[in-house]
């Protein structure tokens, strides 16, 4: 079937229309060329297919960077140039804010961006040990593992590490039962610390620890943790045992945070100052609440133009480090947004910013918080369908947006990071 694409949609794909007007899905496309598909799934309202080939390729297209593009399902659109990506994300985040949110933002989308390859300082490999040693990432959409020897939005210095576990674990010294192993850089990519995610068992570990830390002397610290057989999830891991240190120093703007292997940081290191400046802006006053706080990157800078900042966050790794990096003025709190919330009526908060995962706020969060009615909220959100669907709850409790931004923390990637901030 021959078709012609009329733009890209959130998740990668474009979208195009067969000759009944139906919705098709096609990946590493462009917004309008021409393309030979093959439908592989039919749905009520939608199809999804793949490219067979080019017909009328678009002026922006180019030849991806990556021997890996196209198969590995962490990149999608390295088929294009880094300013059509840009262009591509702030079409479909307005797009989103209109379909979703009932919103029409006519106003301009700030975007921010960097350094569009290595910008990465923590990624998550899979491993194969075995007699067939294999180091990589889940194949597009499925759960195969596709061997990977390099990975050119990781950082320099993870791509080192990934050259050094493949000389191991080729030549049988991976210890066994390893299953995924993540790595942290800090700001200067130089000092690591890795997570190794293994099956139980009792296997030596020491060996290993001593061929990574000689072959890569920036890694200050090995974790180890045992996972249940077939279960991925880290909240399921327990700690098994620690070789060095557990936590590195990140530079982020003027502050220095502690930030553990386990806890939540920004994943693009070229952005995070721009990043903070973007999200605390230039206001002050005499209360601003953090919640999803993390280590406290934005807490610890919102600590200089506000009298008293609450940081609220319920990781348990993140909480540690959360209190060790807050000046006197900075109270951390060890529980959810959804319980504190209703907690605070009679705080007063000049400023409310949220930095919520991928789920959004959701309704109850979403509710409260407008109830509050703070005279300003800054959104940070990673994923823009969520965002919408909050906005529109605020906007029914009488905020209006006065600034849209689009902070592409992800390049390469589908993923999309935008900031909105309202005011009542």
């Amino acid at each position: 079937m021959n078709l012609t694409i009329e733009k890209m949609i959130y998740g990668g794909d474009g979208l195009g229309r067969n000759p009944e007007g139906k919705a098709v899905f096609v990946p590493f496309v462009l917004p309008g060329e021409e393309v030979d598909i093959t439908i592989l799934e039919e749905k009520t309202g939608f199809a999804r297919a793949t490219l067979n080939r080019l017909l009328q390729p678009s002026p922006a297209r180019i030849e991806a960077a990556c021997p890996y593009f196209g198969q590995c399902g962490g990149c999608h659109y390295q088929h294009t140039t880094y300013a059509t990506q840009l262009e591509i994300k702030s079409a479909i985040l307005r797009e989103t804010l209109q379909r979703i949110g009932k919103f029409a933002w006519t106003g301009q989308i700030l975007v921010h961006s960097a350094e569009p390859w290595n910008y990465r300082n923590r990624t998550r490999m899979k491993v194969r040990t075995g007699e067939q040693f294999a180091l990589g990432y889940h194949r597009m959409s499925s759960h195969n593992l596709l061997e990977v020897k390099q990975c050119p939005i990781s950082s320099p210095a993870i791509n080192r590490v990934m050259q050094h576990l493949w000389q191991l674990g080729e030549t049988g010294r991976v210890p066994q039962g390893i299953t995924e192993i993540e790595v942290f850089v800090d700001h200067a990519d130089a000092a690591l610390l890795l997570e190794v995610y293994m099956l139980p068992g009792d296997a030596d570990l020491s060996e290993f620890v001593r061929d990574m830390q000689i072959r890569v002397p920036g890694i200050k610290g090995i974790s180890f943790f045992t996972q249940p057989p077939g279960r991925s999830s880290t909240d399921l891991a327990a700690l098994k045992q620690v070789f060095g240190e557990t936590a590195l120093n990140y530079q982020a703007g003027d502050k220095v945070l502690r930030v553990s292997a386990g806890s939540f940081f920004q994943t693009n290191r070229y952005l995070v100052r721009e990043l903070v400046q973007a999200v605390v802006g230039d206001g002050s006053g005499g209360m601003a609440l953090d919640l999803y706080a993390g280590v406290g990157l934005f807490a610890a800078h919102l600590a200089k133009r506000f009298q008293q900042v609450f940081a609220v966050e319920s990781s348990p790794s993140s909480t540690d480090d959360l209190e060790k990096n807050m000046p006197r003025n900075v109270t951390a709190v060890r529980t959810t947004t959804e319980q504190f919330l209703p907690k605070c009526h009679n705080l007063r908060p000049d400023l409310v910013v949220v930095d919520p995962p991928r789920a959004g706020l959701g309704e109850k969060a979403a509710t409260l918080l407008a109830s509050l009615r703070v005279p300003r909220i800054t959104y940070l959100s990673c994923d823009p369908t969520t965002l919408a669907r909050d906005l529109r709850l605020f906007l029914d409790g009488g905020y209006r947006v006065e600034e849209v931004r689009m902070i592409d923390l992800f390049p390469q990637t589908f993923h999309i990071e935008s900031m909105v901030r309202l005011a009542r």
